[in-house]
């Protein structure tokens, strides 16, 4: 798994401490994080608050605007709201750990990038480390019931 990967289950695990879904984000550019988040829905009562919103709002405050030539690394398949902004921040390459039948919008349900009026498309990359993602969310869930 690489670097970046790791941080982005950091940012899960801590996301799961604050009984927030456990679900981190990191944004790279140039080799080096420019942004990590994990979710603060709970927290900010703000729906939109996933962590890869958190994390592109972070990098492109940081950075003027879109962020053309940066990755991002998500421990589970993007929303479609996520996926909508990640196409829309122009973001090179997304990285995921576990796939999301129920909720996910890039590789399950809409299906963002595939759309003819989405007018960037990463490089995607499902599956690393999927089992890892996947016995956290179950664990979590299992927790709350």
């Amino acid at each position: 798994m690489t670097g970046f990967m790791q941080i982005a289950f950091q940012q899960a695990e801590a996301a799961a401490l604050r009984g927030e879904v456990p679900v981190g984000a990191v944004l790279v550019r140039d080799g080096a994080v420019i942004a990590a988040a994990g979710n603060r829905v709970e927290e900010l009562s703000d729906p939109t608050a996933h962590a890869e919103m958190l994390a592109i709002r972070a990098a492109a405050a940081g950075t003027g605007g879109r962020l053309d030539g940066c990755d991002l690394y998500v421990t589970l398949e993007p929303c479609p709201m996520c996926a909508a902004a990640i196409a829309l921040a122009h973001v090179r390459r997304l990285y995921f750990a576990a796939y999301d039948p129920k909720g996910g919008g890039v590789e399950h349900g809409p299906r963002v990038f595939g759309h003819s009026t989405c007018h960037h498309r990463p490089d995607v990359y499902g599956g690393i480390e999927e089992r890892r993602a996947a016995e956290m969310l179950r664990r979590f869930f299992q927790a709350r019931r």
